[in-house]
């Protein structure tokens, strides 16, 4: 695809230089023997998981964290040499494949355990696990109390653990040390049994910058990478927005008062409005607002009118008399942060990314190289 093409309807622009420079912030806050776990699940967030592994691998990052088996198969076929992590659950077939792979699975239940165990004999090769304590998220883990299937699972002849884990569920300060506790204990009972050399993590974005002291053998970061700050943290220059989402001006028309847009009939105009048909809706991404949120044409903002369609969704441009057709139109990003954009949306940050369609070409720039388009 054409650079052309690709910026000819809607298209997310993705800031190289600002994904680069949040994973060497990142790094930097890290010890040197402390690992960075790239987080790419969900396509890096909407960013664009197998470009986002070939810039980050180029860059030294070696291991990624990604929820499922096909997944972690994205990432190996753009970089066969790297490291990944499948955090969440791998079936029978799926965990035999990965192990023939070389990918990391997570134990974090008998049942899983099992399955892994399973897996390593029938591909007949080392499995290599991380497992997983629950520790206060109630999610997925095994109780820190009880560690004896992870201990049995350390043990067999085809399993090497080479790390543990927990996550943290960031309620509190005092509910975070308590899960750090747990996962101490477990990882002490787990030592007290003889299994030793894995590495141990608990922090993802938020508790890398909240819990320097914590950081363990490795740290889990995502959102971080891809411009979504922690909130109140002191430094939010330190993380840079990357992503950009935006579509072109399709039609421009005046409608009288009275007038209703689109399918809304509840809300008609209040006053003589020039309204602009922009080419994305929201399979593109974009919220399925109705009468409410903004985008940026020429610097300027422009209500949306009506209620957003799958492919197309209409602004008011009244206050932008200089827009036309074939203007570029922000949808999120540069004046339309994605704290505002995930709040008028009542979503999370990192669902405002990942939400971001598969027909939206992801246009990366970088300093003094040439566009590079990829489609999700």
């Amino acid at each position: 695809m054409k650079y052309e093409e690709a910026v000819s309807r809607c298209w997310a622009e993705i800031d190289v230089d600002a994904l680069l420079e949040n994973y060497r912030t990142a790094r930097g806050m890290l010890a040197p023997e402390c690992e960075l776990i790239c987080v790419l699940k969900a396509n890096a967030y909407g960013v664009g998981a197998r470009q986002v592994a070939k810039l980050l691998r180029a860059e030294g990052a070696k291991t990624f964290a990604v929820a499922c088996v096909s997944e972690a198969e994205e990432v190996l076929d753009e970089v066969p040499d790297a490291d990944v992590l499948v955090l969440g659950l791998a079936g029978a077939l799926e965990a035999e494949r990965a192990i023939r792979r070389g990918i990391l699975l997570t134990a974090f239940s008998e049942n899983s355990a099992a399955t892994i165990a399973a897996a390593a004999e029938r591909a007949g090769k080392m499995a290599r696990v991380h497992g997983k304590i629950e520790t206060g998220l109630h999610r997925l883990g095994f109780d820190p109390a009880d560690v004896n299937a992870l201990t049995a699972l350390a043990k067999h002849p085809l399993v090497r653990l080479e790390g543990v884990f927990t996550h943290l569920a960031l309620r509190s300060h005092e509910s975070d040390e308590r899960q750090f506790a747990a996962l101490d204990r477990a990882c002490a009972a787990l030592d007290a049994a003889g299994v030793r050399g894995y590495r141990k993590h608990a922090c993802d974005s938020i508790g890398m910058v909240r819990y320097p002291e914590r950081h363990m053998g490795a740290v889990r970061t995502g959102a971080w990478l891809y411009g979504v700050c922690p909130y109140r943290y002191e430094h939010p220059e330190r993380c840079r927005p990357v992503v950009t989402l935006k579509a072109r001006v399709a039609q421009l028309r005046t409608l009288p008062a009275g007038e209703c847009v689109g399918y809304d009939d509840s809300h008609p105009l209040s006053h003589d409005a020039r309204i602009a048909t922009l080419s994305a809706g929201y399979v593109d991404g974009f919220p399925r607002f109705n009468g409410k949120g903004e985008v940026c044409i020429h610097g300027r903002r422009a209500p949306v009118l009506g209620l957003v369609c799958m492919d197309q969704m209409m602004v008011d441009v009244t206050g932008v008399p200089d827009a036309q057709e074939g203007d570029e139109a922000i949808l999120l990003g540069g004046p339309i942060t994605v704290d505002e954009y995930a709040a008028t949306a009542a979503m999370n940050r990192n669902e405002a990314l990942s939400r971001i369609g598969k027909r939206v070409p992801r246009v990366y720039l970088q300093s003094n190289a040439e566009p590079v388009i990829r489609m999700p």
